[in-house]
């Protein structure tokens, strides 16, 4: 089994206080983001600490505009291919914000949320590419309103606030290793 009460057995479990039941249980959006704290720095333990909300915000100026922020995202893969998994796919993470697709706002509500450890103008790793393609191959498998047309970028659902996974992410080769 890939999955137990929405966590992925091949990722590491690494719980987020940030989140919710979702309201009509339905999971059919995949939303692929990233992230680097600071930016443009990997391999770092903030990220985690973030989605945990224990980040100490003193630790880099950068992180002042984090105080009090209460953020989290299903999943995150690091730049070597690591899996971590912060919310059980049954509940609503907190990674789309003020959103909307196809007519329909709150994408939180609906969806997966993906954090790539990366930049929009960095490339992404080999490592990222084989792992996001394995988990969103089991995550299609076992979310059936999940589809590759129903895979999109944070910069699709916000695109007047935010640009993410950016133009360094290689959509071609990511949906044409789906199959």
């Amino acid at each position: 089994m890939r999955f137990d009460a929405g966590w992925f057995s091949s990722a590491r479990r690494c719980e987020s206080p940030h989140f919710n039941r979702r309201p009509f249980g339905e999971i059919s959006l995949l939303v692929i983001h990233n992230i680097s704290l600071p930016a443009g720095c990997f391999g770092l333990p903030y990220i985690d600490q973030l989605f945990q909300g224990c980040l100490d915000t003193e630790a880099d100026e950068s992180f002042a505009d984090l105080a009090g922020l209460q953020v989290s995202a299903h999943f995150l893969i690091r730049r070597d291919g690591e899996c971590v998994q912060y919310v059980s796919c049954e509940d609503r993470a907190w990674h789309a914000g003020v959103s909307r697709y196809s007519e329909r706002e709150n994408c939180n509500d609906f969806s997966i949320g993906i954090e790539l450890e990366g930049t929009d103008t960095e490339p992404y790793t080999a490592a990222q590419y084989q792992q996001l393609t394995e988990l969103t191959r089991a995550l299609l498998a076992q979310y059936p309103a999940l589809t590759a047309q129903r895979i999109v970028g944070h910069c699709d659902i916000a695109p007047m606030r935010k640009t993410d996974p950016g133009p360094s992410f290689d959509w071609e080769r990511y949906l044409t290793a789906l199959g």
